[in-house]
């Protein structure tokens, strides 16, 4: 996993996600959920940034 945008996706959640998807719709999302809240826009980077790093090392093998 990579550490780098996991820490940002905490402190600053839609820089962590557009390090790992750049622009599109999660990126939107997590905006949105980061307008709405700090702690709800840090839940959604935090998933999404582990879901796709879940899915890069399960095409791995």
């Amino acid at each position: 996993m990579k550490l780098l945008p996991l820490i940002l996706g905490i402190f600053i959640p839609p820089v962590g996600v557009f390090m790992t998807y750049g622009i599109g719709p999660t990126l939107f999302i997590n905006i949105g959920l980061t307008l709405l809240g700090w702690i709800p826009g840090s839940i959604h980077a935090v998933w999404a940034i582990a879901k796709q790093n879940e899915n890069y090392n399960d095409s791995t093998y």
